[in-house]
């Protein structure tokens, strides 16, 4: 029999099936409602069952076979459902399954609930949760919306095999001698219980409470963790949060060492209408430690060290956007010391930015902190403000597209070279395509440069100095590139071949006087090799004529995809350069660059970069990447090596080789690992120390993680000394059990 009702009790009952508020009910709509209830508009149940009979004499309504009520997301199936109208009673027997609103499922054997449907009992029930979770308990009592159960197991661990499909004991359970669920609060509280693993006790646990699901933050300790390193020795971490709102928390830990002094660290997280902020940090009151004129590490008098940690982004509407990312300390050797961060340089930012389809506008604000052993902070510059501009105008003279182009930038350092400069450049750009194929892209630049430096005799490097004063220059460019694609069928494949010939004529750069802070990473690659300008920044122009040709080739099969590049440049003019030698541009006629890729479906990928002396073809640059595996078992090798004699900045002659991999095993463990070596000889570089093999650090670990538990054990070996990563080893532990730590 099928019958529609309007919010009769069977729906109501579904609800505090759930442990969810209770709901107003009325009578099933054949017998009437009882007198005083009220009934609710525009709710509707869906009833089914085999049978539905009515004992007037009783006034009992009771549902048999295959019984369904089903309203909104709430579905409640039983072999049956009784609804007594004088005791004011309903109960569901026979394989009492319920699916609810929230995600919750609810099996039992028998329910029943009375005084209007705001207390009931329970028996042999398992509760499973939206996340996946379970509890069994043998009874159970529902008193104005919390549940309380008796003889409980929870675990989130699966209790089937997923292979086999057999029973099979969980990783770990609680069980407990009772337990309250506060649907309200959203969590599960436990007394006089005990954490199983694999059916054995191992801690008992009087007290305890957790979520009962990760929909909300909620006020409690997190997952502590233990680890042990060279610098500070054992470590114990101990997390609180605080859930202050539904859009902000605070989480407050303690750092506890057995070498150094412990540390307190905060983090406050807070989402707006706009966007997410976080600012956090750590502090201590400890001794600390510096490099002395000997160079032996010295300790200094105990005070307040911290540091600072804050980040993040809000929308203001109509394409406006704000950023901010802060990281300070009050003492250069805090973030090491502790292992906070072992970056020798801080930066902090702020960025208002402008989006729009045909516009981009930004105003930036940098900081930087440097914190390698005598660096004196009027060295360090800040950047404020930087402006850029990018519009592309609505306008298309002779069917290109105009791109006007603003920068300015304010550069100071309280004791070295300052420099302050505007520039604006328009650039119109027009591709087509010939009647035999070829793409061919003209493209015109004009612009205009004004500088004013200061103290440029304080400069870091000559070679980057500028004059003291003002400069102005004009820039104009034009370029024409050519692509001519080709493609057919090739060894079972298909193969595309597409030279491509470029020639670029420029005014001379006129860097004379211009100081030069943006554009020193100052090398040939095959990313740059077509590039207008081949410095990487504004400061320095290439300037003169030149040729740059090469050839792409990419061939692909099913699961099989071969690409690569190879090209050079030519310069027309014999005028002197101002890029270094061992750059690859010094000469009229460049070096050779290019780069191979091998992907073998999503398992093998072989990458390699090289840079070929123009006369020997000796080996200038080479870098190659090597990833064999999925994301569960993987091998990734990579082979760096500079050779290109420049005895500038960073661009010294290097060599490395590092390895990483991790391979699972017996379904749920994995051991990984990762190594770096510096191959850099004297050879390479003359102020080396190494012997040209010089371990510098590595880490081996073996981890364990399932549906519900997760375990690690790391050691990590760090063979360079030096204040923040001690020489020695270190070892890491951790362990989580999913919803409580």
């Amino acid at each position: 029999m099928i019958a529609r009702i309007a919010h009769g009790r069977v729906a109501a009952l579904g609800a505090a099936l759930l442990l969810a508020p209770p709901a107003i009910a009325q009578a099933v709509a054949e017998p009437g409602p009882p007198s005083g209830a009220t009934p609710l508009a525009g709710q509707e149940i869906e009833f089914e069952a085999d049978l539905l009979t009515y004992d007037e004499n009783s006034e009992v309504v009771t549902a048999t076979g295959n019984v369904v009520v089903q309203r909104g997301n709430q579905r409640l199936t039983a072999d049956e459902v009784v609804y007594d109208r004088r005791r004011d009673t309903v109960s569901a027997s026979g394989k009492v399954l319920l699916d609810g609103q929230d995600g919750n499922r609810l099996v039992a054997d028998q329910v029943e609930l009375t005084d209007t449907l705001r207390d009931g009992a329970i028996e042999n029930l398992l509760l499973i949760l939206s996340d996946g979770s379970r509890l069994a308990a043998k009874d159970g009592t529902r008193v104005d919306g919390r549940a309380t159960l008796n003889n409980v197991t929870y675990s989130p661990c699966d209790v089937v095999d997923r292979l086999t499909g057999c029973p099979q004991e969980p990783v770990w359970s609680i069980k407990a001698a009772r337990v309250v669920h506060d649907p309200v609060r959203g969590r599960i509280f436990y007394s006089r219980a005990r954490l199983e693993a694999f059916g054995v006790p191992i801690l008992a646990l009087p007290k305890l409470s957790h979520p009962d699901s990760f929909d909300h933050s909620y006020t409690g300790i997190l997952s502590p963790n233990v680890r042990y390193s060279r610098e500070l020795g054992g470590e114990l971490i101990l997390p609180y949060l605080w859930s202050i709102a539904p859009d902000r928390d605070l989480t407050a830990t303690a750092h506890i060492y057995t070498e150094v002094t412990p540390v307190a660290e905060l983090e406050y997280r807070q989402l707006f209408a706009g966007g997410p902020i976080t600012l956090g940090g750590r502090f201590t009151y400890a001794k600390g430690e510096a490099i002395g004129e000997d160079g032996a590490i010295i300790q200094t008098k105990a005070r307040f060290r911290g540091y600072f940690d804050g980040r993040g982004q809000i929308d203001h509407g109509n394409g406006w956007r704000s950023s901010f990312s802060a990281r300070l300390t009050n003492d250069d050797n805090f973030p090491g010391r502790y292992q906070i961060s072992l970056d020798s340089r801080l930066r902090s930012t702020y960025a208002l930015e402008q989006f729009r389809p045909d516009r981009y506008f930004a105003v930036r604000g940098w900081f930087f902190q440097d914190l390698k052993p005598g660096m004196t902070a009027g060295r360090t510059p800040f950047a404020l403000p930087l402006v850029e501009l990018l519009w592309r105008l609505p306008t298309r003279p002779l069917g290109g597209n105009l791109m006007v182009e603003a920068n300015s930038l304010g550069l100071h350092r309280t004791d070295g070279q300052s420099m302050a400069r505007a520039l604006a450049s328009l650039t119109w750009e027009r591709s087509l395509l010939t009647g035999l194929g070829q793409r061919v892209t003209f493209t015109g630049l004009v612009r205009g440069d004004l500088y004013h430096s200061d103290n440029t005799l304080l400069a870091d490097e000559p070679l980057y100095a500028g004059a003291d004063g003002w400069k102005a220059r004009a820039l104009s460019l034009v370029a024409a590139d050519v692509e001519w694609p080709f493609a057919g069928p090739f060894l079972g494949g298909t193969q595309t071949l597409t030279p491509r010939l470029q020639l670029v004529a420029s005014t001379n750069g006129n860097n004379d006087g211009i100081p030069n802070e943006d554009a020193r990473a100052i090398d040939l690659e095959e990313s740059n090799l077509f590039a207008l300008n081949r410095f990487a920044g504004y400061d320095r122009w290439e300037g003169g004529t030149r040729l740059t040709y090469g050839v792409d080739w990419r061939w692909t099969r099913p699961g099989l995809v071969v690409t690569g590049q190879l090209g050079q440049s030519y310069r027309l003019s014999d005028r002197p350069t101002i890029f270094p030698e061992g750059t690859g541009l010094s000469r009229r006629l460049s070096d050779i660059v290019g780069w191979a890729s091998v992907r073998f479906g999503g398992v093998v990928e072989v990458t390699q970069r090289l840079r070929l002396d123009k006369d020997s073809l000796a080996v200038r640059r080479s870098e190659t990447d090597i990833a064999v595996g999925s994301s569960r078992t993987f091998v990734s090798v990579g082979y760096l090596r500079f050779n290109r004699d420049i005895d500038l900045e960073d661009l010294t002659d290097h060599e490395e080789v590092r390895a990483g991999a991790r391979i699972a095993f017996a379904r749920y463990w994995a051991v990984f690992g990762s190594a770096i070596v510096d191959l850099t000889s004297r050879g390479d570089d003359p102020l080396t120390t190494n012997d040209g093999f010089q371990p510098i650090r590595h880490r081996l670990g073996i981890s364990y993680s399932d549906e519900c538990f997760d375990f690690s054990v790391t050691w990590r070996r760090n063979y360079v000394d030096n204040p923040n990563a001690r020489l020695g080893s270190s070892f890491y532990f951790t362990i989580s059990l999913k919803n409580i730590g």
